[in-house]
């Protein structure tokens, strides 16, 4: 797979929309993808794609490999007498770049109305010092409330509307970036290994999680159907802006972000940065003090625990429809992933 075909798959990931709880189109898509692979490729009740890959033998570890299908988004909650829509969030919204925007409506049998979030003209405005509360947000679809009504029901999803599209160097940017990335490098990570899995030291899940924006629900459950012996939860983190914390952000096109926590194994995060340095793999760390806020969290406390890394792809601009990354961070993660099932997995790990 070279970078044009991996650029692709990224955009047809992104182009699928699954807003937590809601995640079957962008859940099917990615499936279909792993059945390159494996046969037993499933989509559960929960939205959560499970590939299972080798045959799980006594003594030979077996390990899941975990990203999110799922995106931030919207809700709707109530039709105003006047037609319109008022919203709730699905996951950590940033309630800053709201006012405006471009959205899309997901109706039932695939039937989108788009609509725009209103906003007051600033030659009216009395207070434009603070981001409004989404209560205080509504969507006009141009529609009256009986128009509204017989198309749109409550509890339908909202996007706010976005191409993905390449910009100068190696970067993107798009939506949901957050996590289809890390869902991108997985199968990078298992497409590099193809010729090899018969042979690797391990058997394999590789899971797409459902509901990781609303509680990391997915992964509970995939986890505990899964019940792996160690796991690597790939994720993005902060990648550094202007203006931004040094300290608390990496840098773009430096590699993968490499976690250590108190919540997660040691000894993987040590093996993962030892196979980075053999290899000539790019990497950077990334320490925590507590949990880590990705599905590391829930699938490491799972049945009796599970030894738990997290390898996260830096990303600018989080949880916006202008999500940004570097391809080269996102292929060294899959590179990483891919040296760690050849070669990682020891007893000591």
């Amino acid at each position: 797979m070279d970078k044009k075909q991996l650029t692709e798959i990224l955009f047809k990931l992104t182009n699928q929309n699954g807003v937590s709880g809601d995640e079957y189109c962008a859940s099917q898509t990615a499936a279909s993808m792993l059945k390159k692979y494996t046969s037993d490729v499933t989509v559960d009740d929960f939205g959560n794609v499970i590939a299972n890959i080798g045959k799980r033998e006594e003594g030979k570890p077996h390990i899941m490999l975990d990203a999110h299908i799922d995106e931030i988004g919207f809700i709707v909650t109530y039709i105003t007498n006047e037609g319109f829509l008022k919203i709730s969030n699905c996951g950590g919204i940033d309630r800053r770049l709201l006012l405006a925007q471009q959205v899309e409506i997901l109706c039932a049998g695939g039937q989108r109305v788009f609509g725009v979030i209103t906003s007051t003209p600033p030659h009216l405005e009395t207070d434009d010092k603070k981001a409004l509360k989404l209560e205080d947000i509504f969507v006009d679809t141009g529609m009256t409330k009986a128009e509204a009504e017989n198309i749109i029901s409550l509890g339908d999803r909202v996007i706010i509307s976005n191409k993905p599209c390449v910009l100068l160097g190696d970067r993107v940017t798009s939506k949901c970036l957050d996590d289809r990335a890390g869902v991108a490098a997985l199968i990078l990570a298992i497409d590099l290994l193809n010729d090899k899995l018969d042979g690797l030291g391990c058997s394999l899940s590789v899971v797409f999680s459902s509901q990781e924006e609303t509680g990391e629900r997915g992964a509970k459950t995939s986890a505990y159907k899964v019940n792996p012996d160690m796991a690597i939860a790939v994720d993005v983190s902060f990648a550094k802006s202007e203006g931004e914390s040094k300290y608390k952000c990496g840098k773009m096109g430096k590699g993968p972000m490499i976690g250590f926590s108190p919540s997660l194994s040691k000894a993987m995060s040590n093996r993962l940065c030892q196979i980075a340095k053999a290899e000539g793999i790019p990497y950077q760390i990334e320490v925590m003090g507590g949990t880590t806020g990705t599905n590391a969290d829930a699938i490491g406390v799972t049945r009796g625990g599970v030894k738990t890394a997290t390898v996260s792809i830096p990303l600018k601009y989080m949880h916006t429809p202008v999500e940004v990354i570097s391809m080269s961070d996102l292929i060294s993660s899959a590179l990483l992933i891919a040296e760690f099932l050849r070669n990682g997995v020891e007893d000591d790990v």
